[in-house]
């Protein structure tokens, strides 16, 4: 698992997931602060329209459901982020390694 942190979920471009899937990355959670409780207003109010968009358009490409995944979260929510983050690898590893979309980078 990588960890890459971000000021606001609204920053995380629906394209660096769709480049993860295709670099091979077998999932993905994106997580965030609860809507309405942003630090930066709306950002992810933004977020959850852009995400909403993004899972019909894995979905029609091919993606299985279970490969992405949204959670909201405060900082206070550590055993809760564990626990997502599990459901999340189970999720993965049941589906396999990533075939849609993963093209041959070498």
């Amino acid at each position: 698992m990588r960890i890459i942190r971000v000021p606001c979920t609204s920053r995380v471009s629906p394209g660096f997931i769709i480049r993860a899937l295709q670099r091979g990355v077998d999932g993905v959670v994106v997580a965030g602060c609860h809507p309405g409780e942003c630090h930066y207003s709306t950002g992810n109010l933004i977020a959850r329209r852009k995400f909403i968009v993004l899972k019909d358009l894995l979905e029609y490409a091919g993606i299985e459901p279970g490969r992405v995944n949204f959670a909201w979260l405060s900082s206070a929510e550590a055993e809760r982020f564990v626990r997502i983050v599990k459901e999340t690898v189970e999720r993965v590893k049941k589906l396999g390694p990533a075939k849609h979309l993963v093209k041959n980078y070498n």
